[in-house]
């Protein structure tokens, strides 16, 4: 679904992203947001260093997931919703594991108005 070209025919079957691939991301999302503390305020990307390169995994896993939206409009014959579930999911994972990764020292906290 990701990575084959349209209307490509070549001998290599295509690869499918699965219902099932979506579950095994939300279960990972529940379980390392089992030990987290419910957000009061929105964070800022950043943290330890681990935290910081996992936000912008993020940041690259929600542009792809922009383009695949954009793509599944274009060629919904070919396309089903699953990769731009997978992608939302990859990316709401990874905000996870940076919030898990700053867990011992703390997310940075957005203070409204604090730089104006």
């Amino acid at each position: 679904d990701l990575a084959t070209p349209v209307g490509k025919k070549n001998d290599v079957p295509q690869l499918r992203v699965l219902p099932n691939y979506v579950d095994a991301l939300e279960k990972a999302i529940d379980h390392y947001n089992s030990f987290l503390k419910p957000l009061n305020s929105f964070i800022l990307p950043g943290g330890t260093p681990g935290a910081a390169l996992l936000h912008v995994a993020r940041t690259i896993v929600r542009r792809a997931e922009r383009s695949t939206w954009t793509a599944l409009t274009a060629h919904k014959i070919v396309m089903t919703e699953t990769p731009a579930r997978y992608l939302n999911r990859l990316s709401d994972l990874l905000f996870v594991l940076a919030r898990y990764a700053n867990r011992d020292q703390g997310d940075v906290l957005w203070v409204p108005g604090a730089n104006r």
